[in-house]
């Protein structure tokens, strides 16, 4: 019995040592781990700058997603250039300098993808309808598409290669009317930029352009039967400068939270 008290003794005496050992390898509330290796953060791999070259009618809406990108990815930062779809598909092609490619019509998206300036295949990221823009309080009664028309009614436009020409006079003759165009524009902030100031007394723009204008002018809007989608495609190039970063830019306009943004502005819904 006694030879049998003492294995009994030694036994209990092993597993108090143990018990102690194993507490002097674990986290201690004021020091933490004793025995665990010190991991890094992981680095962020999206960094470093991009350009992107956007449709003017995107100028509010991705300068809102542009600040919310860099707010998830603080390394990196995003330039953007607005203008027409036409001269910046144009530039692309030239080989001016550039990550990303935004456009407000496919038909310009495609010029770059001919030259296989485009890195990946577009995806079209959203969508705009049209709207007749007037002077605030619309002095000239202006209330619908066969207004344009009437010869007292300046109305203003863009050159044929700019999306919105194309989207305009694609409205015009399915509604039948030949517009009183007086004054062609480099890009459709023009346009809004003559209706505003009084220069003209009306223009066809982009649906968010004319709520972008607030109080300066009022929208008329077009009907559903007449009216035109525009398809917004993107894609980053390849001759990108910082190719992983690009492709993270365009993968995050596709996200929701850009999406969102984008509705905020009047895009989608069509």
């Amino acid at each position: 019995m006694r030879g049998r008290s003492a294995r009994t003794l030694i036994a209990a005496t092993s597993l108090i040592v143990a018990a102690v050992l194993a507490a002097c390898g674990s986290s201690d509330p004021a020091t933490g781990p004793t025995t665990s290796p010190t991991t890094s953060p992981a680095t962020d791999p999206v960094s470093g700058s991009i350009t992107v070259l956007a449709a003017t009618s995107l100028t509010a809406a991705f300068t809102d997603i542009g600040a919310a990108f860099h707010a998830l990815h603080p390394d990196a930062s995003v330039t953007f250039s607005f203008g027409s779809s036409s001269s910046l598909a144009t530039s692309i092609v030239n080989g001016a300098p550039a990550d990303v490619f935004a456009s407000a019509d496919e038909k310009n998206m495609s010029k770059v993808t001919e030259v296989s300036a485009a890195a990946t295949t577009p995806a079209v990221f959203t969508t705009n309808s049209l709207a007749i823009i007037v002077q605030a309080g619309n002095p000239k009664g202006i209330t619908s598409v066969g207004d344009l028309s009437r010869p007292d009614v300046a109305v203003g436009t863009c050159s044929d290669e700019v999306p919105i020409r194309r989207y305009t006079d694609q409205m015009l003759a399915a509604a039948g009317v030949a517009a009183n165009f007086v004054t062609f524009e480099a890009n459709v902030g023009g346009i809004v930029t003559k209706v505003t100031s009084g220069a003209v007394d009306a223009g066809v723009v982009y649906r968010t352009d004319a709520t972008a204008a607030g109080a300066d002018a009022v929208a008329v809007p077009i009907p559903t039967n007449v009216n035109v989608t525009a398809q917004y495609p993107i894609a980053p190039l390849a001759a990108a400068a910082n190719p992983s970063t690009a492709q993270a830019f365009v993968d995050f306009v596709l996200s929701a939270e850009a999406q969102k943004i984008l509705a905020s502005y009047g895009f989608g819904g069509e």
